[in-house]
């Protein structure tokens, strides 16, 4: 892979600040629009890509304040707290209720919690990121050695779902501290290198799995283009999840998958460094894009970068910045008055391009990385 200039890459520190600065002035605008209801995806390009208040019910409501979590972290400025303890109310509330319960507990506790009692010591944060780390431990299946995805835990039509997507949910488990929950979340990461990653280091969104028996069925997709092709969201968490799941356990297995999917990643980019949503599609073959599927995906390489050989390791900083460059260059709106950040992203195929919170947040940590030694939050 060829090397990056030094000197464009001293340009690019600075462009990344520029980068971030952009990102903070839509934050303080928005901060007072979203603090018990939050954004989700946008419409498309021609509705203007807009984020609209959403009820928390949702399992991306905590990437917003992950994002004003992220500002505090880089520039120290408290108004990016302002909402915190609106965030934990609205948190605590759908917590206590149990609604709309699943796997995706990591995701929302990690962000809202977890990372608002690494940045100040918010006992009342971190009570309840333990609470939610019980809540998801109770998805484990121990015959199976997995963390049910969906619906009622044990309860299949026959078989229920374990999906990529998980294992960004892992650390909460990993970060809990208990000894349990360190277990499920190993016993399930090797259960998702078993099956959802396939031999050649692509991989199935989803594995049906049998709930009494606890054995694996089949893969099958739910976001990608088919069962058998590979959706370019999922492989991004798996080259992230399991470059965490190493960070946690120091499991030299994690680390092979997370390096191997990774060059599975790098191999499918096209021409602009922006992967398709589904990596059938090529530059000769198009179809969507998906920015948020290349955000998280820089997230994980900059995590794999630590723990891989110098020179695997200034491959991944080389891949990272273009593809930085790439989605600054093409990608981003630079309208202070929307929160939106990229556009081009994919939720669901079926509702065509739009901002995704997701994939803003990703970015954005991605620039924080970059400029910061960063305290993860994961």
């Amino acid at each position: 892979m060829p090397q990056a200039n030094p000197d464009a890459c001293l340009q690019d520190t600075r462009l990344y600040a520029l980068m971030s600065a952009e990102i903070e002035e839509k934050l303080r605008r928005a901060l007072p629009l979203f603090t018990d209801h939050f954004p989700h995806i946008t419409g498309t390009a021609q509705q203007g890509l807009t984020y609209q208040p959403e009820e928390n019910t949702l399992w991306t409501t905590s990437f917003f304040p992950g994002m004003a979590y992220l500002a505090y972290d880089r520039t120290g400025d408290e108004a990016f707290l302002a909402h915190a303890e609106d965030y934990l109310a609205s948190f605590r509330h759908r917590l206590t209720h149990r609604l709309h319960i699943s796997h995706d507990l990591g995701f929302l506790y990690t962000l809202s919690s977890v990372a608002l009692y690494k940045l100040t010591g918010n006992e009342d944060a971190k009570a309840l990121a333990q609470q939610a780390a019980d809540m998801l431990a109770e998805r484990y299946n121990e015959k199976g050695r997995f963390i049910q995805a969906w619906g009622e835990v044990g309860v299949g039509d026959p078989y229920v779902k374990i999906i990529v997507d998980t294992m960004l949910n892992l650390p909460l488990l990993f970060w809990s501290a208990n000894p349990r929950h360190h277990e499920m979340a190993v016993a399930h990461a090797n259960t998702c290198a078993d099956y959802l990653v396939r031999a050649d280091y692509s991989s199935f969104h989803t594995y049906l799995m049998d709930p009494a028996t606890g054995k694996a069925v089949e893969g099958r997709t739910h976001q990608g283009f088919h069962d058998d092709t590979t959706w370019a969201r999922g492989q991004a968490w798996v080259v992230y999840g399991f470059a965490l799941a190493y960070a946690y356990t120091k499991e030299p297995r994690f680390l092979e998958v997370a390096q191997k999917s990774a060059a599975v990643f790098l191999q499918n980019l096209p021409a602009d460094h922006v992967p398709y949503w589904d990596f059938t599609f090529t530059d000769a073959v198009p179809d969507v894009r998906d920015t948020s599927a290349a955000s998280i995906f820089t997230c994980g390489l900059l995590e794999l970068e630590k723990w891989s050989t110098p020179a695997l390791a200034e491959s991944y900083q080389h891949a990272v910045w273009q593809m930085v460059r790439s989605l600054y260059d093409h990608y981003f709106l630079h309208d202070p008055d929307r929160l939106c950040v990229l556009t081009d992203g994919i939720y669901h195929r079926n509702t065509g391009s739009t901002g995704t919170i997701w994939g803003d947040y990703f970015f954005y940590e991605t620039l924080v990385r970059l400029q910061k030694s960063w305290n993860l939050f994961w």
